[in-house]
């Protein structure tokens, strides 16, 4: 078995970055109501700016699968990595430009590269952690020579006020709103080689440890129905798309009860993961924890305080304030702005945490500078 090392990344954040007062204006209005939750929203997730592919009058500057180009372009570059030796591509994402084909296959018409094998992965936040464990392993076993991996989101499309039926107007969900106004867009990437190049920094992913939690609870972020009960009806058995939109079965919704459910189940894998590794948090130089809400974020303090096993707060690093939450984009972008705002040194030990609220998921990965 080979080594696989993170050569290069880079990040695709596009437009200019929106301040909380002028994001309406991107994602429109639904109603006074509506936009009075979004300002608790807004309290409570501590995001000051975001980034959206799409202009104040409603123009697309940018597809999901241009995102994740964008982003792959920067990361070969930073890797200095030529595209003839790119041998395979893997796509995160919640959910592609199109239903069919894969996203992958989409990502690499954009980059005009052949000769390329492709995987797509399509869950929340953690669907680039599957990605880069997929790339991870081909690189280790001799079958990749150099891999990239994206993870991005256009999540502002299923924000404008034509997205939600008619109902939902005179009935606003905090959960919904708790979407509206913390998701935003953006891609990511990185590159993986089984040797850096010499004299340049790298980070050699030690081990990717992801599980899922699915038996245990039901959607608690989720699209194509209504509710999250075992019993909700699919968008896709509805007489039409009309009726399913109408129904309320297209527009992304969250269970922000259930979310907070979820924290300990995570935790719980997370102290499973310690004594499994020998790992002390005292042996993690930084902590990169991916998390939709500070207030969230506090929440993940408290219980990893109350378990003694709390990663000492001067080494936790994010940028959710000022990127906003990019999904599965999330971690590729505070891995980006670590390495380039950071001076690190070789031995650091990083940890990296994602927690995927869509049916309870939690993804981790350890890193050491060389």
């Amino acid at each position: 078995m080979r080594t696989a090392y993170i050569t290069g990344t880079g990040n695709c954040l596009p437009g200019p970055a929106i301040g909380n007062d002028a994001m309406e204006s991107y994602i429109g209005t639904l109603s006074p109501a509506h936009s009075r939750l979004g300002r608790a929203t807004l309290r409570h997730n501590g995001i000051r700016q975001r980034h959206y592919a799409r202009t104040a009058e409603g123009h697309t500057t940018h597809s999901n699968a241009q995102l994740a180009t964008a982003a792959i372009r920067a990361a070969l570059h930073s890797a200095r990595c030529r595209d003839s030796r790119l041998d395979l591509l893997c796509t995160g994402t919640t959910q592609g430009d199109l239903l069919v084909p894969g996203f992958a296959s989409a990502v690499q018409a954009e980059l005009g590269i052949s000769n390329l094998e492709v995987a797509s992965f399509q869950s929340v936040c953690a669907s680039s952690l599957m990605a880069l464990k997929t790339a991870m392993m081909s690189v280790q076993t001799g079958q990749s020579e150099a891999a990239a991996v994206s993870g991005s989101e256009y999540s502002s499309r299923w924000f404008q006020p034509s997205f939600y039926a008619d109902d939902y107007r005179n009935t606003p969900d905090p959960g919904i709103e708790f979407l509206r106004y913390t998701l935003s867009d953006g891609g990511a990437a990185v590159i993986v080689e089984p040797e850096p190049l010499p004299g340049r920094r790298a980070l050699r992913i030690d081990w990717i440890e992801q599980r899922s939690f699915a038996d245990r609870f039901p959607n608690c972020m989720y699209a194509g129905a209504a509710t999250n009960g075992a019993e909700a009806t699919p968008w896709s058995v509805y007489a039409s798309p009309s009726d399913a939109h109408q129904a309320g079965a297209i527009a992304l919704k969250q269970d922000f009860k259930l979310l907070y459910e979820l924290f300990p189940v995570w935790i719980g894998y997370y102290l499973e993961l310690l004594d499994r590794r020998q790992l002390s948090p005292n042996d993690i130089d930084v902590f990169l924890p991916h998390y939709s809400a500070e207030s969230l974020g506090q929440e993940m303090q408290r219980l990893l305080q109350a378990t003694g096993a709390m990663i000492p707060p001067e080494r936790w690093f994010n940028t959710l304030s000022e990127r906003g939450n990019t999904g599965s984009a999330s971690l590729f972008v505070m891995l980006n702005d670590w390495l380039e705002r950071s001076e690190p040194q070789p031995g650091q030990r990083l940890l990296c945490f994602v927690p995927e609220s869509g049916r309870a998921l939690a993804a981790f990965m350890h890193l050491t500078v060389v």
